[in-house]
């Protein structure tokens, strides 16, 4: 569901006035998010790392309104209800990759299961949006698994009407006993100040250090 906008009462209209129509303006940060309890949520369980940081990304971003806000295609200003990932997905035979999106669920354990059902239905094909019918109320999620970084941000050349958030997920290396992996999120300051993206970089450290309580 796509609920609009009432700009005229909406709080933060002055600022996505600023900067949407006056000084259009996106920008980055790239964190290292502490992921210990997921690499060992991971190898108990047997499962794949991808999945778990997709779903941390997710159920934070599903808590706020204002990285669920977009413009739809019929150029209305408003706020998803929930939003679903769609992620890249990397073939090693001719060194491509594809698009792939799996349904929201707050339950870990069934997320997982989606998540898995999609790659085996869909990760095989080599088309750069390999499973069809990607819906409107999805946000990117890619990663780059071969470089440790400690910055990264995307030019887009568009009309900077996009206004959902970015993510890319680096090469996770060890520091004093602990698993890091570098987070770039790239946002559009019309509808979010680095304290929405600060609060959302805290979401994440809480639900990957807790990634145990949502099979409980």
């Amino acid at each position: 569901m796509f609920k609009l906008i009432e700009k005229d009462t909406w709080k933060r209209k002055p600022y996505f006035d600023h900067y949407f129509n006056q000084i259009r303006c996106t920008y980055s940060i790239t964190v290292n998010i502490d992921i210990s309890k997921v690499i060992t949520f991971k190898n108990k369980h047997h499962t794949k790392l991808y999945p778990l940081l997709i779903y941390a990304l997710t159920k934070a971003v599903n808590n706020h309104e204002e990285f669920r806000t977009a413009i739809n295609d019929k150029g209305e200003l408003g706020v998803w209800d929930t939003l679903l990932p769609c992620y890249t997905v990397f073939h090693k035979e001719n060194e491509t990759f594809s698009n792939l999106w799996t349904e929201w669920n707050d339950n870990l354990m069934a997320f997982l299961s989606s998540y898995e059902r999609d790659i085996e239905m869909f990760g095989a094909n080599y088309d750069i949006d390999a499973k069809p019918g990607i819906p409107a109320n999805t946000f990117p999620i890619s990663s780059l698994p071969w470089a440790t970084f400690t910055g990264f941000n995307l030019n887009i050349f568009a009309d900077g009407s996009y206004l959902l958030p970015i993510f890319t997920y680096g090469k996770y290396f060890r520091q004093d006993d602990k698993y890091l992996i570098p987070l770039s999120i790239q946002v559009h300051h019309a509808v979010c100040d680095g304290f929405h993206v600060s609060r959302l970089i805290n979401e994440i450290q809480q639900i990957c250090n807790n990634i145990t309580a949502d099979i409980e």
